[in-house]
Parts: structure tokens; C-alpha cells; sequence
């Protein structure tokens, strides 16, 4: 029997979260006021008491959802005893520091800097995502090929769940296509732009100087890693990974099932939200997830 714990990515977020935390717990509120430091902004004030608009940017959403999911874990005291760790998009940042690969302020620090590169590479081309759903990936992958714009599958949530990511007339064309298919629904969703897609690539030319001059360490625990799908322990692979997860897919279905492969039984979401559980539950029925 082994313990995963796992972590949200963007969408996670909203307006309250992690006040609890501050106001309950010693530890947490030092680490909030810490992050308000190193961020040069009160990102508590938004967190806590600013409105939905200011929670979707880009550049508060990815270090709000670190924060929250990170002083979760640090919270939790011998209740956190992971055997293994992940995190969906973003989250595998949190995963790595909850895990001890670095450390809180180096994950801050590396998360603000992708959110500030992603959010200046949605701002110089126009693009978006959709969830597509009840159609299977091998459908997905063949029509978004068919495409003569932008447009790829950016994450593997679950089986019958695959959202797309490109320019807004490449998901367009890929949606209409996709219904035609058979696709139960194709859904644009409320982001900044195409991120897992190869119009992040000038974001992820940015966020390689940073990671690699970082310092990382061998976590706790083997890390299962949206690139690779694989348990990560070895800093220098973490390093690549993050690198090439801005402009590849999420492949969480596969993750999860290597997890479960490798003795995973419960599985324990840190963080905003309960997404990731809804998820891990359509991948495997039989694990428990909270």
C-alpha cells in the first residue's frame, strides 16, 4: 500500500482561498507573508479578498494555486509521508517542493517567472483551449493533425477527456470537426492562452535559464512527471522535464495509471479544489482518492 499525493494546476483558483491557513496556522501565515516578499506584491490581498478577475491572470493564478497547494502540505505535518508525489501542469511545481526538490522560495521564484513568460507569450499571439470529451485520444490526436493551423492535444485528463490547445481559429476548426466525430461536447475554456502548445515556445526559452540555474535536489520521493509519465528522482531529468512540459502535453491519464502500476492504493489532492480526485476516479474506480 502506498501514498500518492498529488497537486492542481491552474483552475483551481478562488477567491478566499488558503485565508484559513493564514489565519489558523503559524507556519502558513510566516510562509504567505514570506511569499509576499519575494513577489514584491501582497498576493494574500488577492487571494483572500480580490475578485475573480484578479485570480485569472495568468501571473496571480499560477503562484496563487503554488501557495495554496505547497503550505497545505507543509501544514500537514506527519500526515504529509508521500511515497510518491505529481502534479497536474503548475502542479508539478508544487509537487517538487512539497517533495523537497527545491526549495520554497526557488519554487516561488520559478513559478512567477513561467507565469510572467506565459502570459507574455498568450499576449503576443491570440490563442485558447478546449476540453473535448466521450471521444478517444487516437480521434483527437488524428483531427488536430488534420489542421493546418496550431492546434494539438495539450492535456490527457482522463479516458473520454482530452482538452486542446492553439491558435483561436486552429481550436475552432478543431472543434467543429471534433462534434462532427462524435464528440459529446468540445468546450473553450476560460484561459489566457495556448498553454502546452507549441505557441509557448518563446515562454519556454525563457523558463530554461531560470530552471537551469536553479538549484535542485533528489526528493523524498520519486516525482511521476507530466513529460515522461515516469517516477523522477534524478535532479538533472526533473530540470529537462519542466523544461519540455511548457510546450508538451500532460499526459495526467498515464501518469496516474504508473502510479497505480507502480502500488499506488489512496491518493490525497493538495491544494484548491477537488479536480484532480474526479479525475484520478474516472482513470481507476477501484483507488481511493480525497
Amino acid at each position: 500500500m502506498k501514498k500518492a499525493f498529488v497537486f492542481p494546476g491552474q483552475g483551481a483558483q478562488f477567491v478566499g482561498m488558503g485565508k484559513d491557513l493564514y489565519d489558523n496556522s503559524p507556519i502558513a501565515k510566516e510562509l504567505f507573508e514570506q511569499a509576499n516578499k519575494i513577489l514584491g506584491f501582497r498576493i494574500t490581498d488577492l487571494m483572500f479578498s480580490g475578485t475573480d478577475e484578479d485570480l485569472k491572470e495568468t501571473k496571480v493564478t499560477q503562484p496563487a494555486v503554488f501557495l495554496h497547494s505547497v503550505i497545505s502540505a507543509k501544514t500537514m505535518g506527519s500526515d504529509f509521508q508521500p511515497d510518491m508525489v505529481a502534479g497536474h501542469s503548475l502542479g508539478e511545481f508544487s509537487a517538487l517542493v512539497a517533495a523537497g526538490a527545491m526549495s520554497f522560495e526557488d519554487g516561488l521564484k520559478l513559478v512567477y517567472a513561467r507565469a510572467l513568460a506565459m502570459q507574455k507569450a498568450c499576449e503576443k499571439t491570440p490563442s485558447t483551449m478546449a476540453a473535448i470529451l466521450n471521444l478517444p485520444d487516437e480521434k483527437v490526436e488524428e483531427i488536430c493533425a488534420s489542421i493546418n493551423e496550431i492546434v494539438v492535444p495539450a492535456n490527457y485528463n482522463c479516458p473520454g477527456q482530452v482538452v486542446i490547445s492553439g491558435s483561436i481559429p486552429g481550436v475552432d476548426e478543431a472543434c467543429e470537426k471534433l462534434l462532427e466525430a462524435g464528440a459529446k461536447r468540445a468546450l473553450k475554456l476560460k484561459v489566457g492562452g495556448a498553454f502546452h502548445s507549441p505557441l509557448m515556445e518563446p515562454a519556454k526559452e525563457e523558463l530554461a535559464e531560470a530552471i537551469k540555474t536553479t538549484e535542485f535536489s533528489a526528493p523524498i520521493c520519486p516525482v511521476y512527471q507530466n513529460v515522461s509519465t515516469k517516477g523522477e528522482t534524478n535532479p538533472e531529468t526533473i530540470k529537462a522535464n519542466l523544461i519540455a512540459q511548457l510546450t508538451a502535453p500532460v499526459k495526467w491519464t498515464q501518469s496516474v495509471q504508473n502510479m497505480i502500476a507502480d502500488g499506488a492504493t489512496s491518493f490525497t489532492e493538495v491544494g484548491p479544489g477537488n479536480v484532480l480526485q474526479g479525475l484520478i476516479k474516472k482513470i481507476n474506480p477501484e483507488v481511493e482518492a480525497q
